[in-house]
C-alpha cells in the first residue's frame, strides 16, 4: 500500500461520522476541530486534555429547540458542567436539570435564571434543599415519600414551592443494567404499579405550600429506540387521567426525561431525535384526547446527546507492550478521567493523529496508567501497527460523563478542558495540579 492509503486505513480517516461537524482533515495525518489543530492543542495545553467544540454544543442545543418547539428542553448538567457550558445553554434558550447544590450554585452564580432550573436526586441533602429554596429554583422533583414532609417543612406555612413527582413507569430501557431507571428494581422514583406514586400525589396535594405542577419519569440512559418512550408516555398520561378523576386536578406539565442515545463508534445506532419528537407529540395529543385531558406542557432533559459528540479526548502514548497475541497501548490518562469503560463496558474508537503511519491497522487495547487491570479506555481498537511512545491519540464522543465522573485516583489530576471555536482555543477548566491536592490535605 502507499503511505496515503495506509493513512486512510490505519487511522480511520475515511469515516468522521461520529466526530464534531467542524472536524477537518489536515496534511500529515492531522485533524482540526473548531478550526484548531488537535495536535497543536496537545502541544500547547499538554495531555491528557478534553477538547470541547463550542459550535457543536450550540448547534445541538438549537437542534433540540427546533425538534421540540412547543416543549421545554432542559440540559442535564450531570453530563458536563462549567461556567462556559452554563452560558452556552442559557444563550441557546434551554433550561437546566441539576442534581446537587454544587451544580445548582455554579449555574446560578454563572448567571443562569434559577426559575429555569429543575432539581433531581433520590437522596437530596439538607444543603441541596436549602440551596434550592434560597435561590428560588423552578421545580423540585420529589423522588420519595420522605421528601414531601421535608420540603414542606423547609418551605414553611407561608412559603410556596413548585414540585413534580418522579414516577417509575415499569419500562426497561437503556444501554446497560446500571443505567436502566424505569423499572421497580432500582433506587429512583415512586412506583406506578404498587401505588406509591398515586399515594405521593395525594399527600402533596394536601400540602398547600407545595404546588404539584406535573409528573416526571426517566426510564434510562443511552436509549436508541423511540418505542420505550411511547410506552412510558402512555402510562404517564393514564396516571394523569386518574389524578384528574380522583382529585379533580389537571396537571399542566409532563417531563419525559432524557437518556437519548448517541453513537460512540462508527456504525452504531443513535436515537432519531426528529422521530422521537414527532411521535412523542402525536402520542401525547392522542392519549390526552382519548382521556379527555388538556394536553400538558412537555419537558425533555438531554445531556449526553448535547455535549457528548462535541468532545474529543487527547492522550499521549507512553508505552506499547506485546503480550502474546495482544498489543497494549498505554496512554497518560485512564480511568481517573474516564471511568465509563470500567463501569459500563463502553467502547470507543480512538485514532492516531499528527503523523502518517507506515503500517497497516492492528487490533489493540488502549489502556490507562492506573493500578487496575480494568483500566481500559478502548478494547479492540484498530490502530496502526507502528504505534509508538510519543504518538498522539484522539478519542471522539468524549464530552459527556467523562470529566464529570473523573476522580483523583493515584493523584494523577484531572485534565484541562479546552474550548475550540472559529479557529481559537481557550481553557475552560484548568488542569488539576499537585498543589491542588496539597491545599486540601491539611492534616499531619
Amino acid at each position: 500500500m502507499t503511505i496515503a492509503v495506509l493513512s486512510e486505513v490505519a487511522t480511520g480517516a475515511e469515516d468522521l461520522s461520529i466526530w464534531p461537524a467542524s472536524t477537518r482533515r489536515l496534511p500529515h495525518g492531522g485533524l482540526a476541530v473548531g478550526g484548531v489543530s488537535l495536535a497543536e492543542v496537545a502541544d500547547r495545553f499538554e495531555t491528557p486534555a478534553y477538547v470541547l467544540d463550542e459550535g457543536e454544543v450550540r448547534g445541538r442545543c438549537r437542534t433540540y429547540r427546533d425538534a421540540f418547539p412547543d416543549a421545554d428542553v432542559l440540559y442535564a448538567a450531570k453530563a458536563f458542567l462549567s461556567r462556559a457550558m452554563v452560558r452556552w445553554v442559557r444563550e441557546e434558550g434551554l433550561g437546566l436539570d441539576v442534581c446537587s447544590a454544587g451544580e445548582l450554585e455554579l449555574a446560578v452564580t454563572a448567571g443562569f435564571p434559577p426559575e429555569r432550573i429543575v432539581l433531581h436526586g433520590n437522596a437530596k441533602s439538607p444543603r441541596d434543599l436549602e440551596a434550592a429554596l434560597r435561590l428560588g429554583i423552578g421545580r423540585i422533583v420529589i423522588d420519595g415519600p420522605s421528601e414531601i414532609a421535608r420540603i414542606a417543612a423547609a418551605v414553611g406555612p407561608e412559603g410556596h414551592q413548585r414540585v413534580m413527582v418522579r414516577v417509575v413507569p415499569g419500562v426497561s430501557a437503556g444501554g446497560h443494567d446500571k443505567i436502566r431507571t424505569g423499572t421497580d428494581d432500582q433506587k429512583f422514583g415512586l412506583s406506578l404499579t404498587d401505588g406509591a406514586a398515586q399515594h405521593a400525589v395525594a399527600r402533596i396535594l394536601g400540602q398547600p405550600q407545595l404546588e404539584l405542577t406535573g409528573l416526571h419519569c426517566h426510564i434510562g440512559s443511552q436509549i436508541t429506540e423511540v418505542k420505550p418512550y411511547l410506552v412510558a408516555l402512555r402510562r404517564m398520561v393514564g396516571l394523569m387521567a386518574r389524578i384528574r378523576d380522583t382529585h379533580g386536578v389537571v396537571l399542566p406539565e409532563l417531563d419525559m426525561g432524557g437518556g437519548h442515545g448517541i453513537a460512540y463508534r462508527p456504525g452504531e445506532p443513535a436515537l432519531d431525535l426528529t422521530a422521537l419528537a414527532r411521535r412523542l407529540r402525536a402520542e401525547l395529543v392522542a392519549g390526552c384526547a382519548a382521556a379527555r385531558l388538556t394536553v400538558p406542557r412537555l419537558l425533555v432533559e438531554p445531556g449526553r446527546a448535547v455535549v457528548g459528540p462535541a468532545g474529543v479526548a487527547l492522550y499521549r502514548v507512553l508505552a506499547v507492550k506485546h503480550t502474546g497475541e495482544k498489543v497494549f497501548v498505554a496512554v497518560d490518562g485512564g480511568m481517573s478521567d474516564n471511568p465509563r469503560p470500567a463501569l459500563y463496558g463502553v467502547r470507543y474508537a480512538p485514532r492516531l493523529i499528527g503523523r502518517v503511519p507506515t503500517a497497516g491497522p492492528r487490533t489493540t487495547t488502549v489502556v490507562g496508567r492506573h493500578c487496575e487491570a480494568g483500566d481500559i479506555l478502548a478494547s479492540d481498537a484498530e490502530l496502526p501497527g507502528d504505534i509508538h511512545p510519543g504518538d498522539l491519540l484522539a478519542v471522539p464522543v468524549a464530552g459527556a460523563y467523562q470529566l464529570s465522573m473523573a476522580s483523583g485516583y493515584n493523584l494523577v489530576g484531572r485534565p484541562a478542558v479546552v474550548a475550540v471555536h472559529e479557529g481559537a482555543a481557550r481553557v475552560l477548566v484548568r488542569r488539576e495540579t499537585l498543589d491542588d491536592f496539597r491545599s486540601r490535605d491539611i492534616g499531619d
